[in-house]
């Protein structure tokens, strides 16, 4: 059975921000180890200062506005809901590449590179060298995950990513690019069990 991917649109609600900042507004800080900053654990200061960032100048709205502006999906696989931005190139022949961030990473690290990969002529390249892009978040991770899932190692993710670039948008060839060298190289691992 051919699973089939919904469209997505992220939009936290505004009751979960209120509570993100009500906690941080009583987050409660340790006092700064001796010796120089960073020496034994964060800086105290730095982590004042990135709490408050978080809590007062942080624009969620913008930052939804950012990964809405790109086609995003989720398909069930592997007991998860695999969220994904595909992004189609612009030239008639496909080259895809899927584009994983480093484990813990987001999504959000490709939204200013992913036009420069789908229409590099916008950006002064040439437009032959265009790629349409998948940007799976990783399973367990992100908008790729839910309280309760099944955790996920590397080679299962990479499996997750094989998958989603094969079987559900049918790409018998395709880049791989990692944030992490093993997960990067472990989907190629998988997309040639698949393919053998």
């Amino acid at each position: 059975m051919t699973v089939k991917p919904t469209p997505f649109t992220l939009r936290v609600p505004d009751t979960d921000i209120a509570d993100l900042r009500d906690r941080l507004a009583r987050a409660r800080f340790p006092d700064q180890a001796p010796g120089d900053p960073w020496a034994y654990g964060t800086d105290v200061a730095y982590l004042r200062e990135l709490t408050e960032y978080w809590r007062d100048h942080f624009d969620w709205r913008a930052a939804e506005a950012a990964l809405n502006a790109f086609p995003q999906f989720r398909v069930p696989l592997d007991g998860v809901d695999l969220h994904y931005p595909a992004c189609a190139r612009r030239r008639p022949r496909p080259h895809a590449v899927a584009v994983a961030a480093r484990l813990a990473g987001s999504v959000f690290e490709f939204l200013e590179f992913i036009p420069r990969l789908t229409d590099p002529a916008h950006f002064g390249g040439d437009a032959r060298d265009a790629f349409t892009v998948v940007a799976p978040s990783l399973p367990g991770y992100g908008l790729s995950f839910r309280p309760g899932q099944r955790r996920f190692g590397v080679p299962e993710i990479a499996d997750c990513v094989a998958a989603l670039m094969h079987d559900v948008l049918g790409y018998d060839r395709f880049g791989a690019q990692g944030g992490d060298w093993e997960l990067r190289s472990q989907v190629g691992s998988a997309m040639r069990m698949r393919i053998a």
